[in-house]
């Protein structure tokens, strides 16, 4: 037997018990003669105990141990001396005085210290290229059982209310979804390719064509997208879900009370704010937070000023008035900040397209001062203090230019001034609904029009929507879920009309017979009665990253990829050898002919922009 009994499971009930117990040597200690090992599994760490008068031989043998030997020990359970006690350890009363030791396999040195000190020292990619190694660490083992409870709370709940749990195919087509694809060449069909799913878009629309009308999966999900924190690169896993005959409210009503019992049983030290689900235009989302993923838990909404300077003579205002475009402001309430430190939040607008930020500090000692108001009126000045509820200890940050920049700049500029003062608590948990997505954009370099979500939405108003002259004006019932400033959700009602949906690809240039082509099976299939039906997918990995509040997605994984996307420990992507290529039917071009470096982590010559942030279609 290798063992009795696990490393955290030891307390002084079991005083005396004889035990057996097989593990890692986390840390050996020698104090005049006895020798103290620290024994640690995945369940916790005993301490345990070498003493010549008790056993010569374990202690002699004892002499050799080395970190993360994997040794097997015998021996009894004793009360640790008084003052001697651990009370942060459930093992902390006790320890096991051995009577045998068995080396059951040895360990070279570790690259870095098991504990969460070592970890950071060593750094990511260290860590990665030793991913076994580092999975001992706790706090990673607790992230890979938060992880296994949160599939299990997952499953359990869709499939108590219904929900059948469907497997979709994993080698599929390529289809113009938005990112780019990962393709598998056809050994069995020469120059053809699979493509690995983005997402089991059109697979759930098809069940629901087929009569499964509740589905779900923990979905695997595949796209060739740069990595980012909140992103991992290659692969992630969503919560995906799709009905039939339902509304947007009554799916609304089903992800809701999935996240509401997910939170009171994954992180019951975290609470929803105001105990509701927020909701939001996009517009809104957009006018008030400059994201379409704002984080409610604190205020600093932009508030539109434009009313209050429009006979302003301030040329920067003027400015932007003339041309369309708006002044916004948001206030920062009870802070103080150095001409540096406003120089610091200004180079934060800048680099989201704003020319400057503009601001007044409400100094309760002098007053209200900043280089702009000179510019102003009293009355401007009265109005402005009016509207944005000004009062000493205030700062305003102004912006004026086109909405966009005016949004995308103040929207970075507050969630800068939230990270700095830590304005939003790490305990809350704000759900924000942003809807009604317009349902095309406008590329600004080329001006060709493209679906701004997804393609299979139904438009606001079914096919006679499309009769608009504008059509940047048209909506989706598009719907995002967002959660302290990440996208958690991502769904829509989808166009169950054949002739409205070939209608949407007509409108960014796309023909029927190309629909037929690119989507042949929902194609075929919607011609044999399709229930009006819509869905969601919920992204796993970074509401798990929210939760235990990591700061980047890949700690989230037990084996991730690198931010060069890279498995370091695996070593892939690596080069094939020609006879794999051959059976493949495969040619390269050497990236030494390309002019590309083999070596380097980004062999794209030319990017492309990821055109959708969202997990699901």
């Amino acid at each position: 037997m290798y063992r009795s009994h696990t490393c955290g499971e030891l307390t002084a009930a079991h005083d005396k018990d004889k035990v057996v117990l097989s593990a890692w040597v986390r840390r050996r200690r020698d104090h005049g003669g006895l020798i103290f090992i620290d024994l640690a599994d995945r369940y916790g760490m005993t301490q345990i105990v070498f003493d010549p008068e008790s056993d010569r031989q374990a202690h002699a043998m004892a002499d050799s141990l080395r970190s993360e030997y994997v040794i097997r020990v015998e021996g009894s359970v004793r009360k640790r001396p008084e003052g001697m006690t651990n009370p942060n350890m459930t093992t902390g009363e006790i320890e096991v005085l051995v009577s045998d030791l068995q080396i059951v396999s040895k360990s070279k040195t570790p690259p870095f210290e098991l504990d969460e000190s070592g970890s950071v020292e060593a750094g990511e990619e260290v860590r990665l290229k030793h991913r076994y190694l580092d999975l001992r660490r706790q706090s990673v083992q607790n992230i890979m059982q938060f992880r296994a409870k949160m599939n299990k709370v997952t499953r359990d709940w869709f499939s108590s209310r219904d929900f059948t749990e469907v497997q979709t195919p994993i080698f599929t087509v390529s289809s113009p979804e938005g990112a780019r694809d990962f393709v598998i060449p056809s050994r069995l069909h020469p120059g053809q390719f699979y493509a690995l799913p983005q997402a089991p878009q059109q697979y759930k629309q098809l069940l629901m064509v087929g009569g499964l009308d509740k589905y779900f999966q923990i979905a695997p999900c595949f796209r060739d997208e740069d990595p980012r924190a909140d992103r991992h690169s290659c692969e992630f896993y969503q919560i995906d879900v799709e009905m039939s005959f339902v509304t947007q409210e009554q799916i609304f009503e089903v992800a809701e009370n999935f996240m509401r019992d997910a939170v009171s049983q994954m992180v019951p030290d975290k609470s929803i704010v105001g105990d509701t689900f927020h909701r939001l235009s996009y517009h809104e989302a957009m006018s008030r937070y400059g994201t379409d993923k704002p984080d409610l838990r604190f205020g600093m909404e932009m508030i539109d000023i434009s009313d209050v300077f429009a006979e302003s003579d301030f040329a920067v205002f003027k400015g932007a008035l003339d041309n369309n475009g708006v002044i916004k402001c948001i206030k920062l309430s009870g802070q103080s900040m150095t001409r540096k430190e406003i120089d610091q939040i200004t180079a934060v607008a800048q680099s989201s397209g704003a020319k400057g930020l503009a601001y007044i500090i409400y100094d309760p000692k002098e007053g209200p001062r900043s280089p702009i108001l000179k510019f102003f009126s009293d009355a401007e000045k009265q109005a402005l203090v009016d509207r944005m509820g000004a009062e000493d200890g205030d700062i305003l940050f102004f912006g004026a230019d086109s909405f966009d920049v005016v949004t995308k700049a103040l929207g970075s500029v507050r969630l800068a001034l939230r990270d700095k003062y830590n304005l939003a608590a790490d305990t809350d948990l704000a759900f924000t609904w942003v809807t009604d997505f317009p349902m095309f954009e406008k590329d600004e370099k080329t001006g060709k029009i493209d679906f701004g979500h997804n393609p299979f939405s139904i438009p606001a108003g079914g096919i006679k929507a499309f009769e608009q002259e504008d059509v940047l004006q048209i909506m989706s019932q598009q719907y995002d879920l967002a959660l302290n400033g990440y996208e958690v959700l991502s769904g829509s009602i989808r166009n169950h009309d054949l002739e409205s949906l070939t209608k949407a690809f007509e409108m960014v240039g796309r023909s029927e017979d190309e629909v037929k082509s690119k989507f042949g099976a929902m194609y075929e299939a919607f011609q044999y009665g399709v229930p009006p039906h819509g869905g969601f997918a919920f992204g796993f990995d970074r509401l798990l990253m929210i939760f235990m509040g990591e700061e980047n997605i890949r700690e989230i994984y037990a084996f991730p990829k690198s931010g060069k996307a890279q498995d370091a420990m695996m070593q892939a992507p690596a080069y094939i050898d020609e006879e794999q290529l051959d059976e493949l039917h495969i040619q390269v071009s050497s990236p030494r002919h390309s002019g590309l470096d083999p070596e380097s982590s980004d062999n794209t010559s030319e990017k492309k922009e990821d055109s959708s942030d969202e997990y699901n279609w």
